[in-house]
């Protein structure tokens, strides 16, 4: 297998490229390295990119740069810097694997990393699949992103790093708390260690329990929800009809089909409102909910393009597309 090793220059990627370099013979692996340079960080940055560079070939590895600029690209997008810098190197990655560069990408994500996340999406309230956190692997259209490390402390890394005499670059970004995922790593996990010093590997152990939980009911809402989703509105003599307007899509279900649980019916409802591209949060759930109990309001509002209607038999979810502004020209 064809697997490019995404090394930042930190100590997790250093280790996860000589780890890999010396499992590459036994297990039949083509090793190559691949580094982003996000536009940020200047001097640091460039030092950084020659750093792996001169890793690649100290090892005769081939080596795969890519320059974006994510500051631009979270302006224009209106992302955080974090988020706009991820997303582009996870497009590269997809490059390198569409192109047949490589089989697989391999990061450096480890157990610590795994903890911050999942930290970081209960406390923005996540639903299950957000606590499922990082994925070992991660499948695409062509190949695969793979987690190795997830099960590794960043203390062990260093340590054996340190044993070897291995070097590695540090990012002085990583002391500063004023991105979110460094604020959880240098002051709320530190605290919360104090009460339970386990508190990385409980973390990442809900993590995987999450991911499980979730892929069994994606498995089973994938069975029931053809047999549960209505298009359309029930019209007289039988049978069903769209809406002929082009900005409005629709789905209903018979409440009495609906399993009794809530915690199905929580799922069920989700589902619904996402296969009409919108992604509900924990109170719109719960307001759905209600409208599928014995007292439900007629009709409510969402969001902004989601309506929720009941009739005696059904519940049906209406989005309607919202036209873009008019442009205002100026004489």
């Amino acid at each position: 297998m064809r697997l490019a090793v995404a090394v930042s220059g930190g100590a997790d990627s250093v280790a996860l490229l000589r780890v890999l370099l010396e499992a590459a013979p036994e297990i039949g692996l083509v090793l190559s390295v691949t580094h982003v340079h996000h536009g940020i960080r200047g001097a640091e940055a460039d030092a950084d990119v020659a750093f792996v560079a001169e890793l690649a070939a100290q090892f005769g590895l081939s080596f795969h740069r890519k320059d974006v600029d994510a500051p631009a690209a979270a302006r224009e997008k209106r992302e955080t810097l974090e988020e706009a810098a991820r997303n582009l190197r996870y497009a590269w990655f997809g490059e390198l694997l569409a192109s047949g560069v490589a089989d697989a990408v391999a990061t450096a994500h480890t157990l610590d990393d795994q903890a911050e996340t999942v930290l970081h999406k209960l406390l923005r309230g996540a639903w299950t699949e957000g606590l499922s956190g990082i994925h070992p692997e991660l499948k695409q259209s062509r190949g695969a992103i793979l987690r190795p490390f997830l099960g590794v402390r960043r203390a062990e890394i260093e340590s054996w790093l340190s044993h070897i005499g291995q070097s590695w670059q540090e990012d002085a970004t990583n002391a500063d708390t004023a991105y979110t995922r460094n604020r959880l790593r240098r002051e709320l996990l530190p605290a919360l260690a104090a009460y339970n010093p386990q508190i990385c590997r409980h973390l990442a152990n809900l993590a995987t329990l999450a991911r499980d939980e979730d892929a069994y009911w994606q498995g089973e809402l994938m069975r029931s929800l053809p047999q549960l989703l209505l298009p359309g509105r029930p019209v007289r003599g039988g049978g069903r009809a769209a809406s002929t307007d082009p900005g409005e899509a629709s789905l209903a279900l018979e409440i009495e089909r609906l399993p009794g649980s809530a915690a199905v019916r929580r799922r069920i409802l989700r589902a619904m409102a996402r296969q009409l591209g919108v992604s509900l949060n924990f109170e719109q759930t719960e307001r759905l909910l209600a409208m599928c109990g014995p007292h439900p309001a007629r009709r409510q509002r969402l969001t902004a393009t989601l309506l929720a209607e009941r009739s005696p038999r059904e519940l049906r979810l209406v989005k309607k597309v919202l036209p873009p502004p008019r442009s205002v020209g100026v004489e």
